[in-house]
Protein backbone atom coordinates (compact mmCIF):
# COMPACT_ATOMS: atom_id res chain seq x y z
CA UNK A 1 0.00 0.00 0.00
CA UNK A 2 1.57 2.84 -0.97
CA UNK A 3 1.11 5.64 2.12
CA UNK A 4 1.21 9.45 1.27
CA UNK A 5 1.20 12.60 3.21
CA UNK A 6 -0.25 15.98 2.44
CA UNK A 7 0.31 19.21 4.28
CA UNK A 8 -2.77 22.05 3.18
CA UNK A 9 -3.05 25.10 4.10
CA UNK A 10 -5.36 26.73 5.80
CA UNK A 11 -8.86 27.05 5.33
CA UNK A 12 -10.38 29.72 2.89
CA UNK A 13 -13.66 30.43 4.63
CA UNK A 14 -12.18 30.33 8.08
CA UNK A 15 -9.11 32.19 7.25
CA UNK A 16 -11.16 35.05 5.05
CA UNK A 17 -13.80 35.85 8.27
CA UNK A 18 -10.66 36.03 10.59
CA UNK A 19 -8.89 38.70 8.49
CA UNK A 20 -12.03 40.92 8.18
CA UNK A 21 -12.00 40.52 11.83
CA UNK A 22 -8.73 40.99 12.55
CA UNK A 23 -9.03 44.47 11.00
CA UNK A 24 -12.14 45.34 12.54
CA UNK A 25 -10.79 45.15 15.93
CA UNK A 26 -7.03 46.18 15.27
CA UNK A 27 -5.14 42.67 14.07
CA UNK A 28 -6.12 41.25 17.99
CA UNK A 29 -5.57 37.90 16.95
CA UNK A 30 -2.43 35.99 15.65
CA UNK A 31 -3.46 34.02 13.17
CA UNK A 32 -1.71 30.77 12.35
CA UNK A 33 -1.84 28.62 9.58
CA UNK A 34 -3.61 31.25 7.00
CA UNK A 35 -5.14 30.26 3.93
CA UNK A 36 -1.63 30.84 1.24
CA UNK A 37 -4.75 30.61 -1.89
CA UNK A 38 -5.41 33.76 -4.27
CA UNK A 39 -9.13 34.64 -2.63
CA UNK A 40 -7.36 34.78 0.91
CA UNK A 41 -4.71 36.85 -0.96
CA UNK A 42 -7.01 39.62 -2.36
CA UNK A 43 -8.90 39.76 1.21
CA UNK A 44 -5.54 40.60 2.78
CA UNK A 45 -4.45 43.29 -0.35
CA UNK A 46 -8.02 44.78 -0.35
CA UNK A 47 -7.69 45.31 3.33
CA UNK A 48 -4.61 47.33 3.93
CA UNK A 49 -5.32 49.17 0.69
CA UNK A 50 -5.57 52.90 0.65
CA UNK A 51 -6.43 52.89 -2.67
CA UNK A 52 -10.02 54.38 -3.96
CA UNK A 53 -10.49 51.22 -6.27
CA UNK A 54 -10.53 48.34 -5.20
CA UNK A 55 -10.74 45.47 -7.45
CA UNK A 56 -10.66 41.65 -5.62
CA UNK A 57 -10.97 40.01 -9.28
CA UNK A 58 -12.85 36.79 -9.22
CA UNK A 59 -12.70 36.69 -5.18
CA UNK A 60 -16.53 36.48 -4.59
CA UNK A 61 -16.39 36.34 -0.65
CA UNK A 62 -13.68 38.86 -0.60
CA UNK A 63 -16.56 41.12 -2.52
CA UNK A 64 -19.69 40.31 0.04
CA UNK A 65 -17.62 40.37 3.03
CA UNK A 66 -15.42 43.41 1.80
CA UNK A 67 -19.26 45.31 0.64
CA UNK A 68 -20.14 44.82 4.28
CA UNK A 69 -16.86 46.03 6.03
CA UNK A 70 -16.34 48.99 3.77
CA UNK A 71 -20.14 49.89 4.96
CA UNK A 72 -18.98 50.69 8.01
CA UNK A 73 -15.34 52.52 7.55
CA UNK A 74 -16.17 56.46 8.67
CA UNK A 75 -15.07 58.59 6.07
CA UNK A 76 -13.79 56.12 3.77
CA UNK A 77 -14.90 56.03 0.00
CA UNK A 78 -14.38 53.35 -2.53
CA UNK A 79 -15.06 51.59 -5.45
CA UNK A 80 -15.38 47.45 -4.96
CA UNK A 81 -14.66 46.20 -8.30
CA UNK A 82 -13.96 42.76 -9.50
CA UNK A 83 -13.56 40.73 -13.00
CA UNK A 84 -15.43 40.34 -15.68
CA UNK A 85 -17.75 37.18 -14.21
CA UNK A 86 -17.87 39.24 -10.98
CA UNK A 87 -19.52 41.46 -12.24
CA UNK A 88 -22.31 39.30 -13.85
CA UNK A 89 -22.64 37.85 -10.05
CA UNK A 90 -25.85 39.38 -7.77
CA UNK A 91 -25.42 40.96 -4.79
CA UNK A 92 -28.35 42.90 -4.72
CA UNK A 93 -29.89 41.48 -1.48
CA UNK A 94 -26.45 42.35 0.30
CA UNK A 95 -26.96 45.77 -0.62
CA UNK A 96 -30.42 46.27 -0.07
CA UNK A 97 -29.72 45.09 3.33
CA UNK A 98 -26.88 47.03 4.45
CA UNK A 99 -28.78 50.01 2.96
CA UNK A 100 -31.92 49.37 4.80
CA UNK A 101 -29.57 49.30 8.01
CA UNK A 102 -28.12 53.04 6.92
CA UNK A 103 -25.11 52.13 5.11
CA UNK A 104 -24.12 54.09 1.53
CA UNK A 105 -23.59 52.12 -1.07
CA UNK A 106 -25.04 52.44 -5.22
CA UNK A 107 -24.17 50.80 -7.50
CA UNK A 108 -20.98 51.92 -10.58
CA UNK A 109 -22.53 50.29 -13.54
CA UNK A 110 -25.58 48.02 -13.45
CA UNK A 111 -28.23 47.75 -10.88
CA UNK A 112 -27.62 44.79 -8.63
CA UNK A 113 -24.47 44.42 -9.51
CA UNK A 114 -21.10 45.05 -8.85
CA UNK A 115 -18.99 47.44 -9.38
CA UNK A 116 -20.27 49.32 -5.68
CA UNK A 117 -19.74 52.94 -4.40
CA UNK A 118 -19.36 52.43 -1.09
CA UNK A 119 -19.25 55.10 1.14
CA UNK A 120 -18.54 54.37 4.82
CA UNK A 121 -20.59 55.81 7.59
CA UNK A 122 -21.68 55.11 11.24
CA UNK A 123 -24.61 52.48 10.79
CA UNK A 124 -27.30 53.15 13.54
CA UNK A 125 -29.95 50.02 13.00
CA UNK A 126 -30.02 47.10 14.41
CA UNK A 127 -32.74 44.76 13.02
CA UNK A 128 -33.16 43.14 9.46
CA UNK A 129 -35.72 41.24 8.06
CA UNK A 130 -34.06 38.78 4.94
CA UNK A 131 -34.88 35.47 3.04
CA UNK A 132 -33.57 32.51 4.85
CA UNK A 133 -32.74 30.97 1.36
CA UNK A 134 -29.96 33.47 0.32
CA UNK A 135 -26.59 32.94 0.48
CA UNK A 136 -25.05 32.00 3.09
CA UNK A 137 -22.48 34.67 2.84
CA UNK A 138 -24.77 37.55 2.38
CA UNK A 139 -25.69 36.02 6.26
CA UNK A 140 -21.78 36.22 7.31
CA UNK A 141 -20.78 39.63 5.80
CA UNK A 142 -23.80 41.22 8.28
CA UNK A 143 -22.71 39.35 11.41
CA UNK A 144 -19.02 39.88 10.13
CA UNK A 145 -19.35 43.64 10.86
CA UNK A 146 -22.16 43.24 13.76
CA UNK A 147 -19.98 43.85 17.06
CA UNK A 148 -19.34 46.83 15.95
CA UNK A 149 -22.46 48.81 15.26
CA UNK A 150 -23.28 50.37 18.41
CA UNK A 151 -26.15 48.47 19.46
CA UNK A 152 -25.01 45.10 18.04
CA UNK A 153 -27.47 43.66 14.80
CA UNK A 154 -30.34 41.07 14.83
CA UNK A 155 -31.13 39.15 11.82
CA UNK A 156 -34.66 37.78 10.95
CA UNK A 157 -34.44 34.94 8.56
CA UNK A 158 -37.74 34.08 7.08
CA UNK A 159 -38.23 30.70 5.36
CA UNK A 160 -35.89 27.52 5.42
CA UNK A 161 -32.17 28.36 5.84
CA UNK A 162 -29.90 27.74 2.92
CA UNK A 163 -26.59 26.58 3.81
CA UNK A 164 -26.84 26.63 7.94
CA UNK A 165 -23.24 25.30 8.94
CA UNK A 166 -21.58 27.96 6.91
CA UNK A 167 -23.96 30.59 9.57
CA UNK A 168 -22.80 28.19 12.46
CA UNK A 169 -18.89 28.48 11.66
CA UNK A 170 -19.23 32.28 11.27
CA UNK A 171 -21.04 32.07 15.02
CA UNK A 172 -18.92 30.21 16.43
CA UNK A 173 -15.39 32.06 15.65
CA UNK A 174 -17.17 35.40 16.74
CA UNK A 175 -18.02 33.10 19.98
CA UNK A 176 -14.16 31.47 19.85
CA UNK A 177 -12.85 35.49 20.15
CA UNK A 178 -15.52 36.80 22.68
CA UNK A 179 -18.13 37.98 20.71
CA UNK A 180 -21.54 36.68 22.18
CA UNK A 181 -24.17 35.47 19.75
CA UNK A 182 -27.30 33.56 19.63
CA UNK A 183 -28.94 31.79 17.27
CA UNK A 184 -32.63 30.58 17.84
CA UNK A 185 -35.03 29.19 15.37
CA UNK A 186 -34.82 31.87 12.40
CA UNK A 187 -33.39 34.88 14.49
CA UNK A 188 -29.29 35.60 14.95
CA UNK A 189 -28.66 37.91 17.36
CA UNK A 190 -25.30 39.36 17.65
CA UNK A 191 -23.78 41.83 20.56
CA UNK A 192 -21.55 44.93 20.51
CA UNK A 193 -18.34 45.07 21.48
CA UNK A 194 -15.49 47.49 21.59
CA UNK A 195 -12.39 45.13 21.36
CA UNK A 196 -11.43 41.71 21.06
CA UNK A 197 -8.54 40.47 23.53
CA UNK A 198 -5.49 39.68 21.74
CA UNK A 199 -5.07 35.97 21.29
CA UNK A 200 -3.57 33.04 19.30
CA UNK A 201 -5.65 31.25 16.30
CA UNK A 202 -5.08 28.44 15.06
CA UNK A 203 -6.72 28.04 11.38
CA UNK A 204 -7.78 24.50 10.53
CA UNK A 205 -7.10 22.84 7.06
CA UNK A 206 -8.94 23.31 4.29
CA UNK A 207 -11.95 20.43 3.99
CA UNK A 208 -12.70 21.24 0.86
CA UNK A 209 -9.21 20.96 -0.26
CA UNK A 210 -9.26 17.70 1.18
CA UNK A 211 -11.95 16.58 -0.75
CA UNK A 212 -9.93 15.81 -3.96
CA UNK A 213 -7.70 13.85 -1.81
CA UNK A 214 -11.00 11.78 -0.79
CA UNK A 215 -11.88 11.85 -4.51
CA UNK A 216 -8.30 10.44 -5.61
CA UNK A 217 -8.43 7.53 -2.47
CA UNK A 218 -11.52 6.28 -3.96
CA UNK A 219 -10.50 6.39 -7.64
CA UNK A 220 -6.86 4.49 -6.63
CA UNK A 221 -6.48 0.90 -6.68
CA UNK A 222 -4.52 0.99 -3.12
CA UNK A 223 -3.67 4.15 -1.04
CA UNK A 224 -3.31 5.57 2.74
CA UNK A 225 -3.04 9.34 2.94
CA UNK A 226 -1.99 11.09 5.88
CA UNK A 227 -3.38 14.90 5.93
CA UNK A 228 -2.49 17.43 9.12
CA UNK A 229 -5.30 19.53 10.89
CA UNK A 230 -8.37 18.57 10.08
CA UNK A 231 -10.54 18.55 13.32
CA UNK A 232 -13.03 15.84 14.38
CA UNK A 233 -15.37 18.91 16.05
CA UNK A 234 -14.99 20.97 12.42
CA UNK A 235 -16.02 24.34 12.13
CA UNK A 236 -16.27 23.34 8.38
CA UNK A 237 -19.79 22.27 6.80
CA UNK A 238 -17.35 20.41 4.29
CA UNK A 239 -16.18 18.04 6.87
CA UNK A 240 -19.58 15.90 5.72
CA UNK A 241 -17.04 14.70 2.88
CA UNK A 242 -15.41 11.88 5.37
CA UNK A 243 -19.42 10.96 5.93
CA UNK A 244 -20.04 10.67 2.56
CA UNK A 245 -17.09 9.10 1.40
CA UNK A 246 -17.63 6.58 4.33
CA UNK A 247 -21.32 5.44 3.83
CA UNK A 248 -21.09 5.33 -0.42
CA UNK A 249 -17.68 4.92 -1.52
CA UNK A 250 -15.71 2.76 1.17
CA UNK A 251 -13.17 5.13 2.64
CA UNK A 252 -12.78 5.35 6.10
CA UNK A 253 -11.53 8.48 7.94
CA UNK A 254 -9.37 7.71 10.99
CA UNK A 255 -9.27 10.90 13.10
CA UNK A 256 -5.95 11.11 15.38
CA UNK A 257 -4.52 14.48 17.56
CA UNK A 258 -5.78 16.73 14.40
CA UNK A 259 -4.47 14.59 11.35
CA UNK A 260 -6.62 12.40 9.58
CA UNK A 261 -5.44 9.23 7.85
CA UNK A 262 -8.06 7.79 4.75
CA UNK A 263 -7.80 4.36 3.06
CA UNK A 264 -10.04 2.34 1.21
CA UNK A 265 -12.44 -0.16 3.47
CA UNK A 266 -11.34 -3.60 1.95
CA UNK A 267 -14.93 -5.37 0.19
CA UNK A 268 -16.44 -2.66 0.37
CA UNK A 269 -20.16 -3.21 -1.33
CA UNK A 270 -20.84 0.31 -3.86
CA UNK A 271 -24.70 0.85 -4.11
CA UNK A 272 -26.47 0.77 -7.20
CA UNK A 273 -27.89 4.85 -6.90
CA UNK A 274 -26.85 7.70 -4.37
CA UNK A 275 -29.09 10.22 -3.62
CA UNK A 276 -28.24 13.31 -1.14
CA UNK A 277 -29.10 16.72 -0.61
CA UNK A 278 -26.35 19.06 -0.59
CA UNK A 279 -27.64 22.31 0.70
CA UNK A 280 -25.67 22.57 3.63
CA UNK A 281 -22.40 21.52 1.48
CA UNK A 282 -22.94 22.52 -1.85
CA UNK A 283 -18.81 23.10 -2.61
CA UNK A 284 -17.97 19.74 -2.34
CA UNK A 285 -21.08 18.69 -5.14
CA UNK A 286 -18.36 19.13 -7.66
CA UNK A 287 -16.34 16.48 -6.20
CA UNK A 288 -18.99 14.22 -5.23
CA UNK A 289 -20.27 13.91 -8.67
CA UNK A 290 -17.00 12.91 -10.70
CA UNK A 291 -16.23 10.50 -7.93
CA UNK A 292 -19.82 8.77 -8.42
CA UNK A 293 -19.02 8.92 -12.65
CA UNK A 294 -15.51 7.56 -12.15
CA UNK A 295 -16.96 4.90 -10.16
CA UNK A 296 -19.75 4.57 -12.36
CA UNK A 297 -22.54 4.69 -9.68
CA UNK A 298 -25.57 6.64 -10.37
CA UNK A 299 -26.24 9.73 -8.10
CA UNK A 300 -28.77 12.55 -7.92
CA UNK A 301 -27.74 15.36 -5.42
CA UNK A 302 -30.41 18.30 -4.75
CA UNK A 303 -29.79 21.52 -2.76
CA UNK A 304 -27.53 23.13 -5.46
CA UNK A 305 -29.37 26.13 -5.92
CA UNK A 306 -26.21 28.53 -5.16
CA UNK A 307 -24.11 26.50 -7.79
CA UNK A 308 -25.71 28.57 -10.72
CA UNK A 309 -24.50 32.10 -8.96
CA UNK A 310 -20.65 30.64 -8.43
CA UNK A 311 -17.79 31.83 -10.61
CA UNK A 312 -19.88 29.63 -13.25
CA UNK A 313 -23.21 27.97 -13.38
CA UNK A 314 -21.48 24.56 -12.42
CA UNK A 315 -24.43 22.67 -13.20
CA UNK A 316 -24.42 23.45 -16.44
CA UNK A 317 -20.35 23.00 -16.52
CA UNK A 318 -20.80 19.74 -14.99
CA UNK A 319 -23.12 18.65 -17.08
CA UNK A 320 -21.05 19.50 -20.53
CA UNK A 321 -17.95 18.22 -19.29
CA UNK A 322 -19.21 14.69 -17.69
CA UNK A 323 -21.05 14.06 -20.98
CA UNK A 324 -17.68 15.11 -22.84
CA UNK A 325 -16.05 12.12 -21.39
CA UNK A 326 -18.88 9.72 -21.51
CA UNK A 327 -21.96 10.57 -18.62
CA UNK A 328 -25.51 10.75 -19.42
CA UNK A 329 -26.22 13.87 -17.26
CA UNK A 330 -29.77 15.79 -16.32
CA UNK A 331 -29.96 19.44 -14.30
CA UNK A 332 -32.59 21.57 -12.63
CA UNK A 333 -31.96 24.93 -11.28
CA UNK A 334 -31.19 22.92 -8.14
CA UNK A 335 -30.22 19.54 -9.08
CA UNK A 336 -27.94 17.52 -10.57
CA UNK A 337 -28.52 13.25 -11.86
CA UNK A 338 -25.97 11.13 -13.23
CA UNK A 339 -28.13 8.74 -15.14
CA UNK A 340 -26.05 5.98 -16.91
CA UNK A 341 -21.92 5.91 -17.97
CA UNK A 342 -21.16 4.94 -21.00
CA UNK A 343 -17.69 3.93 -21.70
CA UNK A 344 -15.15 6.54 -20.71
CA UNK A 345 -14.59 8.83 -23.77
CA UNK A 346 -10.81 9.40 -23.21
CA UNK A 347 -8.29 12.30 -23.87
CA UNK A 348 -10.58 14.89 -23.55
CA UNK A 349 -9.82 18.55 -23.13
CA UNK A 350 -12.05 20.01 -19.85
CA UNK A 351 -12.87 23.46 -19.88
CA UNK A 352 -12.61 24.70 -16.46
CA UNK A 353 -14.63 27.87 -16.53
CA UNK A 354 -12.26 30.02 -14.70
CA UNK A 355 -13.44 28.07 -11.67
CA UNK A 356 -11.27 26.37 -9.58
CA UNK A 357 -12.96 23.78 -8.63
CA UNK A 358 -13.93 22.04 -12.19
CA UNK A 359 -10.66 21.94 -12.13
CA UNK A 360 -9.62 20.01 -9.37
CA UNK A 361 -12.60 17.36 -9.14
CA UNK A 362 -11.97 16.32 -12.38
CA UNK A 363 -8.17 16.16 -12.07
CA UNK A 364 -8.54 12.64 -10.24
CA UNK A 365 -10.40 10.96 -13.44
CA UNK A 366 -7.03 10.92 -14.54
CA UNK A 367 -6.14 8.14 -12.36
CA UNK A 368 -8.69 6.19 -14.86
CA UNK A 369 -8.03 7.30 -18.71
CA UNK A 370 -6.02 10.59 -19.54
CA UNK A 371 -7.24 13.69 -20.18
CA UNK A 372 -6.58 17.16 -20.33
CA UNK A 373 -7.37 20.66 -17.42
CA UNK A 374 -7.26 23.88 -19.57
CA UNK A 375 -6.29 26.69 -17.69
CA UNK A 376 -4.88 24.57 -14.99
CA UNK A 377 -3.63 27.24 -13.21
CA UNK A 378 -7.18 28.97 -12.18
CA UNK A 379 -6.55 25.99 -8.88
CA UNK A 380 -4.41 28.59 -7.77
CA UNK A 381 -7.54 30.90 -6.18
CA UNK A 382 -8.07 28.33 -3.37
CA UNK A 383 -5.17 25.63 -3.46
CA UNK A 384 -2.50 26.91 -4.80
CA UNK A 385 -0.08 24.03 -4.27
CA UNK A 386 -2.61 21.53 -5.66
CA UNK A 387 -0.75 20.21 -9.03
CA UNK A 388 2.44 19.93 -6.52
CA UNK A 389 0.23 17.44 -4.30
CA UNK A 390 -0.75 15.26 -7.41
CA UNK A 391 2.43 15.10 -8.20
CA UNK A 392 2.83 12.78 -5.10
CA UNK A 393 -0.15 10.38 -7.28
CA UNK A 394 1.58 10.48 -10.45
CA UNK A 395 -0.90 13.22 -11.55
CA UNK A 396 0.73 16.18 -13.90
CA UNK A 397 -1.23 18.70 -15.79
Amino acid sequence: MKEISINLSGSKSISNRLLVLNSLFHNSLQLQNLSKCQDTYMMERALSSKEQIIDIYHAGTAMRFLTAYFSIQENRNIILTGSHRMKERPIKILVDALNQLGAHISYVENEGFPPLEIKGKKINHNVIHLPANISSQYITALCLIAAKLDKGLTINLEGKITSKPYINMTLQILNKIGIITSFYQNKISIEPINEVKKQDFIIESDWSSASYHYSICALSKDLKIRIKYLFKDSLQADRKIADIYQKYFGINTLFHENVITINKIENFQYPNFIELDMNDCPDIAQTVAITAFGLRIPIKMTGLETLKIKETDRLIALKNEIEKCGGNVEITDCSFELKRINSFRENQIIETYNDHRMAMSFAPLQLLFPLTIKNPNVVEKSYVEFWNDLKMYGIKH
